[in-house]
């Protein structure tokens, strides 16, 4: 039987290679001619644009990948069924899932890595190439200064910044507004300051030429200047959850966050009291997307099993449109997650959920499990 694996694995692997290829090079020719007027307008050197094509390559990777699975599933089992070999396979005695057990063993490995791929390398590769459409093309520019910044950072704490600039640590005119927690239409206290700076050895703020106001339960305002202050020594604030990698991470693209990072990113915008529904879509999606490597295969065979027989020009068809119906199905119920009338974690799950239905059902349907 080890034979017999390693026949089915090569066959499939080499069509997913195959594939893979293919849908890389329509890719990279398509955003050449795309790009190529800004690449002249901008006298990009020929260099660079070789080094944008590479460190585009693993954004590419990470979308077909799951089409290169269809293609080899298409492919290597309409093979088999073409020149009868599945048809002897069955006759051995050799059940569909145990014919099946090397392609899925594959497909699980490649799940696996495509988390990790997707998940770290992906990001890295894509902040290399924003640096150079920032740098050369004029776009996915990171403003240097963030201005007029509005952040709840508590239940009954909002906090507003009229500019942001040096990465994130130093804020200029600066409210923090405190309220009442038994009634947030009631202002207890509030901060005016000039600046506020980042402590980068004791994580912490340090606010700068502030006015604090005290208000009293019958409408009595006590105000009083301070120089400076830590905000851990001024009781009515003692923490805030707003750190710098927060305000300079939400000016950055999803696309350049890893997953240790865009969880903790996460977290802090939840702990600031920020909707963060778009982000957990796009953090759960990182994770549920390499799952359709699975599923392309389920309904790769379910398709190619069928004793009606068709040509590899139907089959890359199939997988094109197929692909394409997949993606269109991920981006439309993206929009009712990012709006917050589906959860993000069935959002990011539900293209799979229901492709994966329908996978079983053709399998069932056209192969008398």
């Amino acid at each position: 039987m080890k034979l017999l694996d390693k026949y089915i694995l090569k066959n499939f692997i080499q069509n997913f290679l195959f594939g893979i290829f293919c849908f890389l090079i329509i890719f990279v020719i398509v955003d050449l001619f795309e790009n190529l007027d800004r690449f002249i307008d901008k006298n990009v050197p020929v260099k660079i644009i070789i080094d944008y094509y590479i460190f585009f390559i693993p954004e590419i990777l990470k979308l077909i990948t799951p089409v290169g699975m269809l293609i080899a599933s298409l492919f290597t089992i309409s093979r088999f069924v073409n020149f009868s070999e599945f048809t002897a396979m069955k006759s051995a005695g050799i059940s569909l899932f145990r014919y099946l057990m090397p392609i899925l063993i594959f497909g699980i490995f490649i799940t696996v890595l495509s988390i990790y791929f997707n998940g770290w390398i992906v990001p890295k590769t894509n902040t290399d190439k924003f640096i150079i459409e920032r740098n050369y093309l004029d776009k996915n520019k990171i403003l240097s200064n963030i201005n007029n910044l509005n952040l709840q950072d508590a239940s009954n704490k909002i906090i507003t910044i009229g500019t942001v600039g040096e990465n994130g640590k130093l804020c200029n005119n600066i409210s923090i507004q405190i309220f009442n927690d038994s009634n947030l239409t009631q202002m207890t206290s509030r901060f005016d300051a000039r600046q506020m700076i980042w402590d980068t050895v004791k994580k912490e703020w340090i606010l700068k030429d502030y006015f604090k106001r005290l208000f009293s339960d019958n409408n009595l305002e006590n105000l009083q200047f301070i120089k400076e202050n830590r905000v851990s020594d001024i009781t009515e604030i003692i923490k805030l959850n707003v750190e710098p990698d927060i305000i300079i991470k939400k000016n950055m693209k999803p696309e350049e966050l890893n997953l240790s990072d865009f969880k903790a990113f996460i977290e802090n915008m939840e702990k600031s009291g920020i909707d963060v529904s778009k982000a957990k879509v796009d953090y759960y999606s990182t994770i549920s997307f390499p799952f359709a490597n699975l599923i392309t295969i389920i309904f790769g065979v379910s398709v190619s099993t069928n004793r009606r027989r068709s040509g590899a020009a139907i089959q890359f068809g199939m997988a094109v449109l197929v692909s394409f119906i997949y993606l269109g199905f991920v981006k439309i119920s993206q929009v009712f997650g990012y709006n917050g009338s589906i959860p993000p974690l069935l959002t990011a799950w539900i293209a799979n959920i229901v492709f994966l239905i329908i996978s079983v059902n053709n399998f069932i349907k056209f192969h008398r499990i």
